[in-house]
This record gives structure tokens, sequence and C-alpha cells, in this order.
């Protein structure tokens, strides 16, 4: 046995990478936000994202598969530490607050153009919104169903466009109603 034969040749096929797999997904996450799965092209993902095609397909598999891994990271950077930060939630305009400031535009546009025909973006969406109502549900008390109307409420007040305003208004109903003996929905001490 010679040296030569005992020297093991590896070979790598292709180029290394040329971008940052995750930097592609949070742009990907910004891009998807701000303009829907549907408004963007896989040429906008090409030049947004800074990567080849052909480097995004091998990658990604397609620009489903680069949603997909897109609204994920949305729901683990956005979502999740907002259902944490619900849990704390003293009271309902607090809850109302935390909804309408926190970035869930991917969210949102998930909810009303992919969950309805796509079953794995349906699945990501509802585990996202059970997690936001579970949170609700235990920082108020309340029951599930009550909170997931407050979810509703809440995401349609951020859907409006004028969070403060309409926020603050349902927030001073929901007070008006537990003067007038009616359920307050504040934490229990």
């Amino acid at each position: 046995m010679t040296d030569r034969s005992s020297t093991v040749y590896c070979h790598v096929m292709g180029r290394p990478r040329a971008f940052d797999e995750d930097e592609a997904v949070r742009a990907a996450v910004s891009l998807f936000g701000g303009r829907a799965y549907d408004g963007v092209s896989v040429d906008d993902l090409v030049t947004h994202l800074g990567v080849h095609r052909n480097s995004l397909y091998k990658t990604f598999g397609s620009k489903r598969g680069l949603y997909l891994i897109a609204l994920r990271r949305h729901i683990d950077d956005d979502v999740r530490p907002l259902a944490e930060a619900l849990t704390e939630a003293p009271d309902v305009a607090a809850v109302l607050r935390l909804v309408t400031s926190a970035d869930l535009g991917l969210l949102l546009l998930a909810v009303v153009e992919r969950a309805p025909v796509d079953e794995e973006a349906a699945a990501e969406v509802a585990g996202a919104l059970a997690a936001v109502d579970r949170a609700i549900a235990g920082a108020l008390g309340i029951p599930d169903d009550l909170a997931a109307a407050l979810t509703a409420a809440a995401l349609g007040i951020l859907l409006r466009g004028d969070p403060d305003s309409v926020g603050d208004a349902l927030a001073q109903l929901l007070d008006h109603l537990g003067r007038q003996g009616r359920p307050t929905w504040h934490r229990s001490a």
C-alpha cells in the first residue's frame, strides 16, 4: 500500500453558498409581510434576497417552500414572543396595546391569503392564533372562546390602521360594560 492509495479524496459538488440563509429568510419575512405571497414574484425574491434563482430553488425548493419557512420564522420571532408577553397582561387594554403594537403583517396576510388555499400555511396560522388565544385566556382568566373573540377584535383593530384610537375606544367600551355589571376581564390577584 502506497501513501497515495491510503489518501482519501473528497470532491465537493458545486460551489459553497454565496448567501446567508438566515438573512435571506429574514428578508423574505419582510417581503412577504409587506406584499403578500401573490404580490411577490420569484424575480422579486432573487432581487431582494440577493440570491441567484438556482440557489433559491436549491436551498428552499420553491417560492412556497421559502414562504413557509418565512412564515414559521415570523411566528417564532414575532408571534410567540407576543404570546409570552400577553401572559403578563393585567387587563384588556394591555392586551390590545400589545397586539396592536406587534409586527404581525405576515401572519395577517397568511390568514386571508394563504390559509384558505394551503393546508400547511393554515396549520401554522391556526397554531399561532391558538397560542395567542391561550395566552390571553390565561392572563385574563377568561374562557378560550372569549379570548379568541378578543384576539379577533385586536387583529381587526390592527387591520384598520389606527390601532391607538380604535383600541382605546374598545378598552373604554369594555370598561363601561364592566361598570354596568358585566364582566371586566381583569386579571385576578
